[in-house]
């Protein structure tokens, strides 16, 4: 068999039982390569040049497994919508942690590969919409220049899934840097074992936090550390307008990557309260409450390693809550910049929060969509009228007399309000057509739209069509979770 290059070296297998269970994919009757990312692979020092696609189909299905793996299920809890459950990998296998080239360490995982002791009644499947979802939108994710997980290949398994109705099954192989999430925390610290917190402290540091090994606190600093990385992530998506859908503790990466791409969306016309998850019924996680969602499952991650911070319960905590009460000023700090980016401003002045917050008020106030309007303040051409209305022209006024504060070219200005503002994001309406096209079995629309997200800041030649918003409809757009 030609040499793909896997290098395995699976650290996480050899942590005690409570944190995992030795499980194999549960093998597939007919796997169909649908979509693989040559790119990704190439990145990942692998090659996969000599495999036909049947073969590539064993291999992602996990029919096939390359030697070195050692695979298994992780055990972590999570807050769903606010209630605590004990969880885990259900339809998830881990085949082993590749190094590349320079010693990056990856997880590689099959999503929908069959029932674990974790499933609690699932059928460890996976459906190929919502593959075929994460797949895209994990990729237009990091073509924005986003900490994310990947994919590396979605399969037709042969075999049907029951949903509300029957469904193509799939399976996706998922990239990420490490799974560890806030729940894979939480579930150790419900088994009260003290030992159990301080060896998954101390192999989150060594493999993500590498400068803390040394640390005296490292509890301490490993909170700050995650604090400060969650805050940047969620800047990131505000930044872009995506709205993650399910803010659940387990779709919290300790790393800092965004994962789980269930009923995500991106915002369209600006609107704070803006939610597309059908079963997000109360608004939990609509776009203005990521950042106030993100501070309480960090809150949920401190008190998990509270007895580790310091010996007094009463001082741990105090320090705990103090770093988690600064996550406001660290996201207000942070929010203020990016958007002075998205704007082209210089420097600070004591009006920028006004400006801002004045045209994000017009925003909502004129249902302008988020990306096109500083499409529009950068020069994109647009033919929407909206930006011809006396109230918009006067704030544009003010942004120019802010503007002339720089002290720099307007080429300057423009240059860096490119590299935070994207021409292209995935329109929702888009992302449906191509899922609905590739369920039919045609993927010309994926591998199109795949194409022109690839580079969503550079001011592509393309029509219309993939920059402006869905037409407007009666019926309001929602996303599902996909299990």
């Amino acid at each position: 068999m030609h040499k793909i290059n896997w290098k395995f070296d699976n650290t996480y297998s050899k942590l005690s039982e409570t944190f995992r269970e030795f499980v194999k994919p549960t093998p597939v009757h007919n796997p169909e390569i649908v979509i693989f990312n040559h790119e990704l692979a190439k990145e990942l020092n692998l090659d996969f040049s000599k495999i036909d696609n049947r073969e590539l189909s064993k291999i992602f299905s996990g029919n096939s497994l390359p030697k070195e793996t050692k695979t298994l299920a992780q055990a972590y809890a999570g807050h769903q919508f606010g209630h605590f459950t004990m969880l885990g990998d259900g339809r998830a296998v881990l085949l082993g942690e590749h190094l590349d080239n320079k010693k990056n360490r990856y997880d590689i995982q099959l999503k929908g590969s069959g029932r674990t002791s974790f499933s609690r009644g699932g059928d460890g499947r996976a459906a190929l919409g919502p593959m075929l979802r994460e797949y895209m939108i994990s990729e237009a994710i990091n073509a924005l220049n986003i900490p994310t997980t990947r994919s590396l290949a979605v399969v037709k398994t042969g075999e049907k899934v029951v949903r509300e109705n029957l469904l193509e099954g799939a399976i996706l192989t998922r990239v990420a840097s490490s799974h560890i999430r806030v729940g894979t925390f939480q579930f150790i610290a419900a088994k009260q074992n003290i030992e159990n917190i301080n060896t998954l402290v101390n192999y989150t540091i060594r493999r993500h936090y590498p400068e803390l090994i040394s640390s005296k606190f490292k509890a301490y600093d490993l909170l700050n550390s995650v604090i400060e990385k969650q805050c940047s992530l969620v800047i990131n998506w505000m930044r872009v307008g995506f709205i993650h859908g399910v803010m659940n503790t387990d779709n919290m990466s300790i790393s800092g990557e965004t994962i789980d791409y269930g009923p995500c969306a991106f915002m369209d016309h600006y609107d704070p309260k803006t939610v597309f998850s059908s079963i997000d019924k109360l608004g939990r996680y609509a776009f203005s409450n990521q950042p106030p969602i993100t501070k309480w499952n960090l809150a949920r991650f401190a008190e998990c390693i509270i007895p580790l911070i310091d010996k007094s319960e009463d001082y741990a905590i105090k320090l705990a809550t103090d770093l988690i009460d600064n996550f406001q000023n660290i996201y207000e700090y942070k929010w203020l910049n990016m958007m002075r980016n998205k704007l082209g401003l210089f420097g600070e002045e004591k009006k920028d929060k006004n400006l801002i917050n004045d045209l994000l008020e017009w925003m909502k106030k004129n249902k302008a969509d988020y990306t096109n309007t500083f499409c529009h303040l950068m020069g994109v051409k647009s033919n929407d009228d909206i930006y011809k209305k006396t109230d918009f022209l006067a704030w544009i006024e003010k942004w120019k007399l802010r503007s002339e504060l720089n002290n720099s070219s307007k080429e300057r200005q423009i240059k860096l309000m490119k590299i935070n503002n994207p021409v292209i994001i995935p329109r929702n309406h888009k992302v449906e057509e191509a899922l609905k096209e590739a369920n039919n079995g045609n993927l010309n629309k994926i591998n199109r739209l795949l194409d022109i997200l690839k580079k969503p800041y550079s001011n592509q030649e393309i029509s219309n069509e993939f920059r402006l918003p869905a037409p407007e409809s009666k019926e309001k757009y929602q996303t599902f979770c996909g299990t």
